[in-house]
């Protein structure tokens, strides 16, 4: 990956951050957990998980309708040549994670006992 590549994903990924917690709703708890642009950085995948996770599909909804106000706060903070398009996905990878690590946790707990 390009230096300026990785520099514009960690940018936007700060500020995509800074908009949902200034826009969004504290239920549910949306944490942005990676961001994907294209090489040519005019896309960008957004992946996210939120607490409580039966909420998912809730703030899904809030990210596709608030994608064009997320493009012009980028737009206004950033100086690009093109504002990438938004698209948004759940992260089940560090959902996933989290639950192993709750079970090797209690796991570690029950053994003790």
């Amino acid at each position: 990956m390009s230096d300026r590549k990785q520099k514009v994903e960690l940018e936007i990924q700060a500020y995509v951050a800074t908009f949902i917690q200034h826009e969004a709703n504290t239920d549910p708890l949306i944490t942005i957990t990676g961001i994907k642009i294209s090489p040519d950085l005019k896309n960008c995948t957004v992946y996210f998980t939120t607490i409580p996770t039966d909420k998912q599909e809730d703030a899904l909804i809030f990210l596709k309708r608030s994608g064009s106000d997320l493009r012009t706060f980028i737009k206004n903070k950033m100086k690009l040549k093109y504002i990438p398009h938004f698209s948004f996905t759940i992260d089940y990878g560090e959902r996933h994670r989290q639950n192993i690590d709750e079970i090797v946790r209690d796991t570690g707990t029950k053994s003790t006992d």
